[in-house]
This record gives C-alpha cells, structure tokens and sequence, in this order.
C-alpha cells in the first residue's frame, strides 16, 4: 500500500455547504462530507446542535441560519467532546452548553491534546483558529436524558444518551413531533465512521440498537447526506453497523490467530475499501479506527488519549 499523505492534511478544498429546512422550525447544515450542525427553533429560542470547529466556522453557519430566524441562542448542545465539534462554542452566544457528563469529563481530561491532534489532521476545518478562546465547558452535563420544552404547540426536544459508541459520551437530539432525529457521529449516512475514541462493542450492538428504536422519519449524522424517509433513515444505521461489525469480525480474527496490528488494519482495509473507501474520510481514519479496536482486543475498555506524536506514530507504523 503507497504511503499516504497524513490523515484529511491534504484535503484543502472547499466543501459546498447548504442549510436545508426539514421541518418547520428545523434546520441542518450539510457540507459534502463534513461534519453535519443543526438546530432547532422554540417559540422564542433556538437550540443549537454542534458548535463546528472555531468561532469563525460557527458563525458562517449562523449567519446562513439568521436568513430564517432571528431568535437568540439559549441553548448550544455538543453531541461528544471532540475539537471540531466543540471549539467553536463561543461565537453561539448561548445561555447555556449542554452535554453528557462523560463529554465534560474527556473534555477536562483530554481536551487539550485532541484539540492539537484534530488540528493536525484536519486543517481545512479550522478556519481562523486564532479566534479559538481556548476550550469549550458545559455549563449544565446530565446522564441519561433531558426534556426541552419547545413552546406552542412545537412539542419538545428530547436529548438521549443512547450507550457509549463514538465516544462514552455521545447524545442525540430526538423530535419526536416531527420524527427527526440529529444522530451526531453515532451515524453516518455515505461516510466513513471514525472510531479512534470509539466502544466498538457497545456502539454495534446496544447503541445503535437504541438509534434505531426512535423510527425516525428523517435522520441527521455526524457526516453525509440527510436520511429521508424511514427506510432510508435504517440503511444509514445499518451501513453504520456494517463497518463496524466488518472491523470487529477481520480485527478479531487477526488478534485471534496471534497476528500483528498491521496485519490487522490491511486485512480491515481490504475488506472495507470496496464499500467505504471512496467515501469521506475512509483512509485518514483507519489506521486510528484499527488501532483502537485493537486496543479494546487487548483488554483495554477505555481509550487511549491521542496526541499529534501519537496520530504520528500510529500512521507511519501502519501506512508504511
């Protein structure tokens, strides 16, 4: 296999990105690839889901939603604790953060070296990262779930803890009036699923099981296209599935028989790349992906943190 350059550094073009309305009230913003935000409106408040990178990002993305709302933010919502999810908080203006009280604690406990990691590997979507004020808090971290009335007859917002999967503390934020479902990285629709922080185990069978229980009707990923239409909204889980069971059964049956991490992450990529491989982020995330899975292999339940020396590392040893 050629040597490839280091993760998404090479990937500097820019994606078209397009505010879409899924309901009334109910917005997403796609980019071909990139990471999905959302938000919701109550009757006289907006609920943000995912906050993007930096301030300067996240202000592109508010800017296209004030041509529809002019409500203040009260409420921003991290899905997980990594950097181009989280660090562009402060441009949202929010009453208040809320998230998984496992995100504000990975937040304290590894912030700072997954936001230089991030970096390192996706520079394109770090734009002016100079305005970045420094890490992103939670003012309010709950368990299991949260209900937000959204006022009038707009129903409620539900924010779940569906079990640990991309990280230990991924939520989701459910409609249930309108069947919408904003999965965060828990789903991808037509794109790679990174899973460096990942619990492959939990995340392929009870988790995403959990995903599934909603029925939604429209369902928003981490990346990807917007799954329209229940059985679309089930592939997407399914092909989310899929990677992961495919990694789990090749990984395992190298750990099994006594072969290397190598091995493992080449037999991975032969196994995946006819599928996956032209999709968004396939190739800068394997290595980290194998890695991982092969951690949890060895016995060890929680991740390790990765740092820019680490991505490094793990690349160099697997892409050579």
């Amino acid at each position: 296999m050629a040597t490839k350059p280091f993760a998404s550094s090479a990937d500097l073009g820019e994606k078209q990105e397009t505010l879409e309305v899924l309901a009334e009230g109910v917005y997403a913003l796609t980019a071909e690839g990139d990471p999905n935000v959302g938000a919701i409106e109550a009757e006289d408040f907006i609920i943000a889901f995912e906050a993007r990178a930096t301030p300067k990002a996240a202000q592109d993305w508010l800017t296209m939603l004030r041509e529809h709302t002019d409500k203040p933010v009260k409420y921003l919502v991290l899905s997980h604790y990594h950097a181009v999810r989280v660090l562009g908080a402060s441009a949202f203006d929010a009453e208040t953060i809320i998230a998984h009280e496992s995100t504000k604690m990975l937040i304290e406990e590894r912030g700072q070296q997954d936001w230089e990691s991030e970096f390192g590997r996706m520079p394109r979507l770090f734009r002016e990262p100079e305005g970045i004020p420094g890490l992103t808090h939670p003012d309010v971290v709950f368990d299991s779930r949260i209900e937000i009335p959204l006022g009038g007859d707009r129903g409620s917002l539900i924010l779940e803890h569906c079990g640990r999967g991309h990280t230990a503390g991924d939520i989701v934020a459910w409609l249930p009036k309108q069947k919408i479902l904003f999965a965060g990285d828990l789903v991808e629709a037509q794109a790679a699923l990174y899973t460096g922080d990942a619990f492959h185990f939990d995340w392929s069978s009870q988790t995403l099981d959990k995903v599934k229980s909603y029925q939604a009707d429209i369902l928003v990923g981490g990346r990807g296209a917007v799954a329209r239409g229940n059985d679309a909204v089930n592939a997407a889980i399914e092909q989310t599935r899929g990677f992961l069971t495919g990694m789990l059964d090749t990984v395992g049956a190298v750990h099994k028989r006594g072969g290397t991490l190598k091995e493992a992450f080449e037999e991975t990529h032969t196994l995946l790349a006819p599928k996956f491989g032209a999709w968004p982020i396939f190739e800068h995330c394997l290595p980290f992906d194998v890695k991982r899975l092969w951690d949890e292999f060895e016995g060890k339940d929680w991740p390790e943190i990765w740092t820019a020396e680490k991505d490094r590392e793990v690349w160099d040893a697997l892409q050579d």
